[in-house]
């Protein structure tokens, strides 16, 4: 997995430096959905992690699952925030989200 292009490899690297501890499968699904066409105009670092935290809200907490409950998405994000930054923490980030942040 050393080769590729320089996207690619620009996105490996933002992916070790933003999720130092990811597990493998959850690496790989966040690097797909990194490379995919509709984050392309964003630098790696951002792309990673934006793909990085949705993969995290969707696959990793109860999200969906409150969405479904009928919660509005803001109010859903708020309910599932600690649930993510202990994920973030795990992964090995510096970056922790924000509960008030929009």
């Amino acid at each position: 997995m050393a080769g590729g292009t320089k996207r690619q490899k620009d996105m490996r690297k933002a992916l070790r430096q933003a999720f130092p501890r990811v597990p493998m499968h959850d690496a790989e699904a966040i690097l797909a959905v990194a490379l995919s066409g509709h984050l392309r105009h964003l630098p790696a670092s951002i792309a990673v992690w934006q793909a990085g935290t949705t993969h995290i809200r969707h696959e990793l907490t109860d999200y969906d699952a409150l969405l479904d409950d009928g919660y509005d998405r803001d109010a859903a994000r708020f309910f599932v925030i600690d649930d993510m930054n202990e994920i973030l923490s795990e992964w090995g980030s510096q970056i922790r989200l924000d509960p008030h942040d929009p």
